[in-house]
C-alpha cells in the first residue's frame, strides 16, 4: 500500500460511519467460534493454520447486506473478531494437548483452558496496542493479509442503505458468499461420505518389501479437499517443502532405518529378530514399516528444535525494532493528549492498557499456583512464572506483531517462538525446582501452561496487527477494533475446550482415542514436540540418535535458505516447513503439495490479464480454498459429536471395496473444480 493511500484512508477521520453495532458483535462472535472449531481440526491434523480474515470478510459482507443498513467499517469489525478465533486456537492446539499426552490431564479441562486462552489472548492484544502507530503508520510495514482483506472489503462498497433511492444491490458480496458456501458444501459433503457413510476412503496406503525384504517401502495419500485448500493458500514454496519433509521421513528414512536397524525394529514390533523375512506376513511388514517411520519422525523433532531456535536468532533485529517501537509508542502516548487525536488514530488509552496488564497478574499467579498442585515451593515458583509470562509475553508479542508486518500472520514463526519459550522456561525451572520427586512431574506441566499463554498471546498479537492495518486502510477507529479483537478472543475461548474434547474422544489427539481406538488420530505435531521437550529437559529422557539427524538436516536447510536469501530468490527453505513434513505422515503432505501446484499453475495463468482481473481471481481462489477447509473441518467436528453421543457404528459402511477409488476420483474432481473455477475468465 502506498504512502498516499496510507495517509488517506477510504473513510476519512471526519466521517462517522457506524462501526460498533449489535449485529456486528453477534456475527463476529459467532464466526470466531465457527472458525476456531474449523482451524482446531485442520491445525491438529496437519500442524498448519491459515488466516481466516478473507473468508470472514466475505461472509460478513454477505450477511450484513441482508439488513437495511450496513457499512464497510461494520464488516471490518466482524472480520476482526472472527479472525481472532482462528489465531487463538493456533496458540492452544500447538501447546495444550501436550498436557493430555503426558497424562497431566485426563481430558481437556474446561476451566484451565478457558483461563489460559483468555489471559493469553487478551494480553496479546494489550501488548500490541502501543505498537500500532509505530509499525503501521511510522514504519509502514506491508502487513500483506491486512491489505488483502481491506481490498476484499472495498468490493462491498462503503455503505449500504436499502431505503435510499439510489441503492444498488452489491453483486460482488453476494457472489463471494456464494463461492465460499459452495466450496464449503463440497468439503463437508466429501467428509460426510467418507467419515459418516464410508463410501469414500480416508486415504490410500500401501506397504511393500522389495529385494527379499532388504528394501521396505510405505507410502500413502490422504484424500482430503481441506488439505488441497491448505496447499493452495500456503502456496507452492511451503507445499513443496512440506512434501519434501514427507519424502525425507518416509520414502528415504523408513527404508534406510530398516536397512541399518532391522533387528531393533523387529523387537519394537514384538517380532523375533531371528524370524526369516520370507515368513513375515503383509501385516507384519506393515507393522515394521510403521515402527520404522515412528523412529524417523523424530528427525522432524530435531529439525523443529533447531528451526525454532534459529527463528529466534534470525528475529534479533525484528525483536529489537519491535521492543524499541513499543517503548517509543508508550512514551509518545504518555506525553501526549487525546484531545486533538483524529478518530482514525485513537487507540485504547495507554493507562487502560497498563491497568489491564497489572490486573492480569492476579489470575496469572493463581493459574500457575494451581498447576503446581502440592509442590512445596509453589508460591515462589508461581511468582517466577508470572514474571516470565509478562516478560516473554511482551517480547514475543512484539516480535509477532513486527513479523506479521513483514511476512503476514499465516507465515509468522509462532512455533519457533513457543519452542524457545519451552526450552528457556524449562531450563530456568529445572535450576529452581530440580528434577526429583514432584518437581519432575509438575515442572513440565508449569512449562506447558506458560507456553500455552505465550503462544496464544503471540498468535493474537500478529492477528491484531493485521486487522489494525486493514482498519487503517479503510479508516476504522483503532480502539473499537481492539475491543472487537477481545470479543473474538472471549467467544473462541468459550468453545475451544469443547471442540478439543470432542476431537480427542472421536479421533484422538496425538494418541489413539480411548472411545474409538480404530480411528486415525490427529497428529498434533507441535504439541507432541512441546511434550517431548518439556519432559525431556526434566529428565524423562529424549531419544537423541534420530534427533541429531534432525539437527543436521536443519543446518543444511538453514545454509540453503541463507544462500537463497542472498541470491534474492523467491523460493526459500524455512526449516519448520520441512520439519513438520518429516513429522507428519507422508499422506498428509501429498494433497498439500497438489494444492500448491494448483496455486502455482493458476498464478502463472493469471499473469496475463489486467491487475483487477488477477485480483478477483486471487480472492476467488482464497475463498474456494477456505471454503473447502472450513466445510470439511466443521463436518469433521459434527461427525465427532455424533460419534461421541451415538452408540451406532460410524461409518455406516465398513470396508467398502471401492471406497479408495471413489475417494480418489472425487478428490481429483475437487482439484479440477478448484483450478477451473479460479482460472476461468
Amino acid at each position: 500500500m502506498s504512502k498516499v493511500s496510507l495517509a488517506s484512508p477510504l473513510v476519512g477521520p471526519e466521517q462517522n460511519l457506524t462501526e460498533l453495532t449489535f449485529k456486528a458483535l453477534i456475527l463476529g462472535a459467532l464466526l470466531s467460534m465457527i472458525l476456531a472449531a474449523a482451524n482446531a481440526y485442520i491445525g491438529l491434523l496437519v500442524g498448519l493454520t491459515v488466516s481466516a480474515s478473507i473468508p470472514a470478510a466475505a461472509v460478513s459482507m454477505g450477511v450484513l447486506r441482508l439488513f437495511r443498513r450496513s457499512t464497510i467499517l461494520e464488516n471490518n469489525m466482524v472480520q476482526t473478531a472472527a479472525s481472532a478465533g482462528e489465531s487463538l486456537v493456533a496458540g492452544i492446539i500447538f501447546t495444550i494437548p501436550a498436557l493430555v499426552m503426558m497424562n497431566a490431564w485426563t481430558g481437556y479441562e474446561y476451566g484451565p483452558m478457558v483461563a489460559i486462552a483468555i489471559l493469553g489472548g487478551v494480553l496479546g492484544v494489550a501488548f500490541t496496542i502501543p505498537l500500532r502507530r509505530a509499525l503501521i503508520v511510522d514504519a509502514q510495514l506491508k502487513f500483506p493479509e491486512g491489505v488483502a482483506t481491506a481490498e476484499v472489503l472495498k468490493t462491498g462498497g462503503i455503505a449500504t442503505d436499502k431505503d435510499h433511492p439510489d441503492h444498488v444491490p452489491n453483486e460482488d458480496a453476494a457472489k463471494g458468499v456464494k463461492t465460499l458456501l459452495i466450496a464449503a458444501g463440497i468439503g463437508s459433503l466429501f467428509k460426510l461420505l467418507e467419515s459418516a457413510f464410508g463410501l469414500f476412503a480416508a486415504g490410500i496406503a500401501t506397504t511393500k518389501s522389495f529385494l527379499a525384504g532388504k528394501y521396505l517401502f510405505i507410502g500413502d495419500i490422504t484424500l482430503s479437499p481441506a488439505l488441497v485448500g491448505v496447499g493452495y493458500i500456503v502456496g507452492l514454496n511451503i507445499a513443496v517443502l512440506v512434501f519434501l519433509g514427507g519424502v525425507i521421513g518416509t520414502l528415504v528414512g523408513v527404508p534406510l532405518n530398516w536397512w541399518f536397524n532391522s533387528e531393533a525394529i523387529m523387537l519394537a514390533s514384538d517380532l523375533d529378530p531371528s524370524t526369516p523375512w520370507a515368513q513375515l506376513s503383509l501385516d507384519n511388514w506393515h507393522d515394521l514399516a510403521v515402527q520404522s517411520w515412528q523412529n524417523c519422525r523424530r528427525i522432524g523433532v530435531g529439525a523443529m528444535m533447531v528451526g525454532g531456535l534459529w527463528s529466534l536468532i534470525s528475529l534479533a533485529k525484528p525483536l529489537y525494532c519491535g521492543i524499541k517501537a513499543s517503548i517509543h509508542a508508550y512514551k509518545a502516548a504518555k506525553s501526549g493528549t487525546t484531545d486533538n487525536v483524529l478518530r482514525t488514530e485513537f487507540d485504547t488509552p495507554i493507562n487502560y492498557v497498563a491497568l489491564l496488564i497489572l490486573i492480569s497478574i492476579v489470575p496469572l499467579y493463581f493459574i500457575f499456583y494451581s498447576a503446581l498442585a502440592d509442590y512445596e515451593g509453589k508460591v515462589f515458583i508461581a511468582s517466577i512464572m508470572t514474571l516470565l509470562m509478562l516478560l516473554f509475553g511482551f517480547v514475543f508479542s512484539s516480535v509477532a506483531g513486527y513479523m506479521a508486518g513483514l511476512v503476514g500472520s499465516s507465515n509468522n514463526p509462532i512455533s519457533g517462538v513457543t519452542i524457545a519459550t519451552v526450552i528457556v522456561s524449562a531450563l530456568i525451572l529445572l535450576q529452581l525446582m530440580g528434577n526429583q520427586g514432584l518437581a519432575a512431574t509438575l515442572g513440565p506441566i508449569a512449562v506447558i501452561y506458560l507456553a500455552g499463554m505465550i503462544c496464544s498471546a503471540a498468535a493474537i498479537a500478529g492477528d491484531n496487527m493485521q486487522d489494525l492495518k486493514c482498519g487503517h486502510v479503510l479508516g476504522a477507529t483503532p480502539w473499537r477494533q481492539q475491543i472487537f479483537q477481545v470479543i473474538g478472543v472471549l467467544a473462541a475461548a468459550m468453545v475451544i475446550p469443547f471442540v478439543l474434547d470432542l476431537l480427542d474422544k472421536a479421533y484422538g489427539i496425538g494418541r489413539a482415542s480411548l472411545l474409538n481406538p480404530e480411528a486415525t488420530p490427529l497428529s498434533a505435531p507441535q504439541a507432541g514436540l512441546m511434550r517431548d521437550l518439556a519432559t525431556g529437559i526434566f529428565g524423562s529422557g529424549i531419544a537423541w540418535n534420530f534427533i541429531f539427524i534432525g539437527f543436521a538436516l536443519a543446518v543444511v536447510l538453514i545454509v540453503a535458505d541463507t544462500i537463497q536469501q542472498k541470491r534474492g530468490s523467491d523460493f526459500r527453505f524455512p526449516v519448520l516447513a520441512v520439519a513438520v513434513g518429516v513429522y507428519l505422515p507422508l499422506g498428509l503432505s501429498v494433497p498439500i503439495f497438489i494444492g500448491g501446484i494448483i496455486a502455482h499453475r493458476v498464478n502463472r495463468k493469471v499473469l496475463q490479464p489486467s491487475a483487477s482481473i488477477a485480483k478477483k481471481r486471487e480472492n476467488k481462489g482464497l475463498l474456494i480454498a477456505s471454503g473447502l477447509i472450513t466445510g470439511e473441518a466443521l463436518m469433521g467436528v459434527l461427525i465427532a459429536i455424533v460419534a461421541v453421543t451415538w452408540q451406532g457404528s460410524i461409518p455406516l459402511i465398513d470396508d467398502f471395496s471401492l471406497a479408495g477409488w471413489f475417494g480418489f476420483i472425487a478428490l481429483m474432481l475437487v482439484c479440477v473444480y478448484l483450478y477451473r473455477k479460479v482460472a476461468a475468465k
